[in-house]
C-alpha cells in the first residue's frame, strides 16, 4: 500500500510502498477513507535528532475515518464497511484514567510504549491503518468523513480546553481565541454553542485568517500584533477575559494571553509552539490559572461528533490525494492552509 512517511530526521515526508498490514488478535484493520493534517506533525518533523523521541520510518496521521476492512480474532461489536473516527490518543485502557475515558491521560503509556498513531505508531496517512483495539473507534453514523476526521484532533483538543472553562464563560463574559486556523477556527464554534451568551473575540496575523473567524461566529476580530492586548482590555472595558485559549503557543501569544486574562480567568495553552507563561504572585492577574491541556477523552469525541450532527460545528477543510500530501504540508508550514488540510488515500 501506498504511505506517507516521515522518514529522515530534517527531511520531508515522502510517499513510499510499505506491505499491507493485518490484524491480529483484538485489533481492526481500516480502509482510511479521510487523514487530516496538523500542526502537530510540522512540530515533531522539527525535532532534532538527538531528541527525536519516536522511531523512523514513521507513517504520519493522528486524525483518520475509515471503514472497517478486517477484523482480527476476538473482536465484536463491529462489522466489516462500517465508517469510524478513530480515537486517537491510545492508552493501556486498564489505569485509573483509561477507566473514565481518559486514555489521554493515561497513566502508563509511557512506561508499556503506548504511541498514537502517527505520533509513534503507523499513522492514518496511507490506504490502510491497524487499529489496536476496537475501544478506539466512534461510529460516524452518516457523517460526512472528509467534514468528519479534524474533529478527532481539531474538534476534540478546543472541546476539551473549553469545557474546563464552561463556568466562568456566563452571561457577559469574554472569551479570547488566539490563532483562528485548524484548531481555532472550531474553537469560535465550539464557544458559541456551548456558551449562552459569552463574547468571543479572535486574535490572528493576517485579515483573510479573522475573515474566516468572523464567518464562524467571532464577535470581533482583532490581529495578532503587539496592541493586541490593549485592544481587548479596551473591548472589554479594561476587565480582560474570563478564558483565554492560544492555540498558537509562541512566546508572543503566550505573553498575550496572560496579558489579557483576567481576574480569576483561566489561559487554556493549546498551541506547542514552546511559549511559557511565568506563573507567580503579580506575574498575571489575580487568581489566574493557567493550564496545558492535551487532546480529550473518549466521551468527549463522542460528544464533539454529536455536536457535528447537530450541525453546530463543522471544519472548513481543503482536500488532498495520498499523492499531493507532501504539498499539504508545505502549504500548511508556509500558512497558506485555511482551515484544515484533509487527506484522502483511496480518493
Amino acid at each position: 500500500m501506498k504511505a506517507l512517511q516521515y522518514r529522515t530526521v530534517g527531511s520531508a515526508p515522502e510517499v513510499v510502498t510499505v506491505p499491507d498490514p493485518e490484524p491480529g488478535p483484538g485489533q481492526v484493520l481500516l480502509k482510511v477513507t479521510a487523514a487530516g493534517v496538523c500542526h502537530s506533525d510540522i512540530a515533531v518533523m522539527s525535532w532534532p535528532a538527538e531528541s527525536f523521541p519516536y522511531e523512523l520510518p514513521l507513517t504520519l496521521g493522528h486524525e483518520g475515518v475509515g471503514t472497517v476492512a478486517a477484523l482480527g480474532a476476538g473482536v465484536s461489536g463491529l462489522e466489516e464497511g462500517d465508517s469510524v473516527a478513530v480515537y486517537g490518543p491510545w492508552g493501556c485502557g486498564t489505569c485509573a484514567n483509561c477507566a473514565q475515558g481518559k486514555e489521554n491521560y493515561c497513566l502508563r503509556a509511557d512506561e508499556l510504549g503506548i504511541r498514537p498513531p502517527g505520533l509513534g505508531a503507523p499513522g492514518s496517512m496511507a490506504e490502510y491503518l491497524l487499529v489496536d483495539d476496537p475501544r478506539h473507534l466512534v461510529p460516524i453514523d452518516g457523517l460526512d468523513p472528509v467534514a468528519t476526521v479534524p474533529l478527532t484532533d481539531a474538534g476534540l483538543t478546543p472541546y476539551h480546553a473549553i469545557k474546563r472553562s464552561l463556568p466562568k464563560l456566563v452571561p457577559g463574559s469574554t472569551a479570547v481565541v488566539i490563532g483562528t486556523g485548524g484548531l481555532g477556527h472550531v474553537a469560535i464554534q465550539l464557544l458559541r454553542a456551548m456558551t449562552a451568551a459569552a463574547r468571543v473575540i479572535a486574535l490572528d496575523v493576517t485579515e483573510d485568517k479573522l475573515a474566516l473567524a468572523r464567518t464562524v461566529g467571532a464577535h470581533e476580530a482583532v490581529l495578532s500584533n503587539a496592541e493586541a492586548a490593549a485592544k481587548v482590555r479596551e473591548l472589554t472595558g479594561g476587565r480582560g477575559a474570563q478564558a483565554v485559549f492560544d492555540f498558537v503557543g509562541v512566546q508572543p501569544t503566550v505573553e498575550t494571553a496572560g496579558a489579557v486574562a483576567a481576574i480569576e480567568g483561566d489561559v487554556t495553552l493549546v498551541g506547542i509552539g514552546g511559549g511559557t507563561l511565568p506563573v507567580g504572585f503579580g506575574a498575571t492577574n489575580f487568581e489566574v490559572s493557567v493550564t496545558a491541556p492535551y487532546w480529550g477523552s473518549r466521551g468527549e469525541l463522542i460528544e464533539v461528533l454529536d455536536l457535528a450532527r447537530a450541525g453546530a460545528v463543522s471544519v472548513h477543510t481543503e482536500t488532498f490525494s495520498l499523492d499531493e500530501a507532501p504539498k499539504a504540508y508545505q502549504l500548511l508550514h508556509d500558512g497558506k492552509i485555511n482551515g484544515r488540510a484533509v487527506i484522502l488515500p483511496n480518493g
